[in-house]
């Protein structure tokens, strides 16, 4: 059986940095507040004259397929991960195809949040070992800015969520590494802890003016019920992958967790107690990107030179529905 190897990573963000400063002056909150509760000092959110979620992907799509040293022809399947999508239907993995100029190709599109570019790498996986595909792209990419409610009343959440793409390309191959195993979970209870209500279709009419003039478009996050659950679950998921592949903490050279909140990535680090330079944090700089996290900061991590041949790399998210998962890598 066929394993699947990452062959190339790359990323795209945003050019309008969001400084906490900046916040300061539309919302009652100050760069003190943000950094202690959250670890970001500065966010990029989109310029809706230059950016659309799919063409974002498509910018991080380029730097995967130039790193892989392939040609965008090479690619049999596209795995979109997105809860933000530039339509309502369809998904944005047929407009990243568009852009790529791979008509006829299979597309599909996941919404599992923050989790979704873990369950994207697992079912890429899961069409490489069973001989179906032999390359396959899988992208995060998300424009949150957009559904955030940026007054003093929405600030827990707005100052947390930003836009973003990342990208990479899985390929089969015979050696004994890439993804050595990958775990998905989801708790369906904890739905409305996190997430966007409208505009959902079982609504009596889909758009109202009631809607419109109510917050219900917003982002609506219960932070404390999310960061109980999410250090609970990273811990339960990273233990679920080190047991599975008979691997010890020692043996994970770099922990890639998702950017939720730097305050849940150092509760992590501390419980399995791993020193600094095997743990990669970027939310500093671009704030919480959901499907499009994990990626970017890998892309990032191997830009600067972190992630080299034959490293066992750990993936772990946590997020909306409530949906966590993990991933272990042999580079």
């Amino acid at each position: 059986m066929k394993n699947s190897k990452i062959i190339g990573i790359g990323h795209y963000v945003p050019e309008k940095v969001v400084t906490n400063h900046d916040l300061e002056k539309i919302m009652d909150t100050s760069d003190e507040w943000i950094v202690e509760r959250t670890g970001i000092n500065e966010r990029r959110w989109f310029n809706p004259e230059k950016d659309t979620v799919s063409n974002m992907a498509k910018r991080a799509t380029d730097m995967a397929v130039q790193r892989a040293g392939i040609e965008v022809s090479e690619i049999d399947f596209i795995v979109f991960a997105t809860i933000t999508p530039d339509y309502f239907f369809p998904g944005s993995g047929v407009l990243l195809q568009r852009e790529l100029g791979l008509q006829g190709i299979g597309a599909l599109d996941i919404r599992n949040a923050c989790s979704g570019f873990i369950y994207g790498l697992s079912v890429a996986d899961q069409f490489i070992k069973s001989g179906m595909y032999k390359t396959i792209l899988v992208v995060g990419a998300e424009i949150q800015s957009s559904a955030l409610d940026k007054s003093t009343e929405g600030r827990s959440s707005s100052v947390i969520f930003a836009d973003g793409a990342g990208a990479a390309i899985l390929r089969a191959t015979d050696e004994q590494k890439g993804i050595l195993s990958t775990h998905l979970h989801a708790d369906g209870d904890f739905a409305e802890e996190l997430y966007v209500k409208d505009p959902g279709s079982s609504r009596k009419v889909r758009l109202s003016k009631e809607l419109l003039d109510g917050k219900s478009f917003n982002l609506t996050m219960n932070g404390n019920t999310v960061f109980k659950h999410a250090v609970v679950r990273f811990s339960e998921v990273i233990k679920e992958a080190l047991e599975h592949n008979q691997m010890g903490v020692s043996d994970i050279d770099l922990l890639i967790p998702h950017q939720a909140n730097l305050r849940i990535s150092n509760f992590v680090q501390g419980q399995f107690k791993l020193p600094d330079d095997k743990v990669f944090n970027n939310i500093m700089y671009y704030g919480n990107t959901t499907a499009a996290s994990i990626p970017i900061a890998m892309s990032e991590a191997y830009e600067k030179g972190l992630i080299k041949e034959d490293m066992v790399l750990c993936l772990a998210a946590f997020g909306s529905g409530f949906t966590w998962a993990s991933a272990l890598i042999k580079w």
